[in-house]
């Protein structure tokens, strides 16, 4: 098991939980973080860190987040200390179906 950052952190991208993350499992997307699943030890430090409950165990959301986790993490820079959000975050925070949006 592990975790995946879901469709909240789109557009957001609070990075309060690559602080806690003991093993670096993070990467940075222009407009989200992805966990690698390959790395994620799935110690759930990082779920409650996260302000818009972007992060969750892999069976309980659809696996395409895993997918995404494990194809943009290849893709993306690991991150391993916390930014700034974006600075329109706030914006974006309520809204549904950003990946679709945003990403793809």
């Amino acid at each position: 098991m592990t975790h995946v950052v879901t469709d909240s952190c789109v557009k957001c991208k609070f990075t309060d939980c690559v602080d806690v993350c003991p093993v670096n499992c993070f990467n940075e997307g222009e407009f989200m973080l992805v966990i690698n699943p390959d790395e994620c030890i799935d110690c759930g430090v990082c779920v409650p860190e996260c302000p818009v409950d972007a992060i969750k165990p892999d069976h309980e959301v659809d696996v395409i987040w895993a997918e995404r986790g494990l194809e943009f993490s290849k893709l993306w820079p690991k991150i391993e200390h916390s930014k700034k959000s974006l600075s329109d975050a706030e914006l974006f925070r309520e809204e549904g179906g950003k990946f679709e949006k945003y990403i793809r």
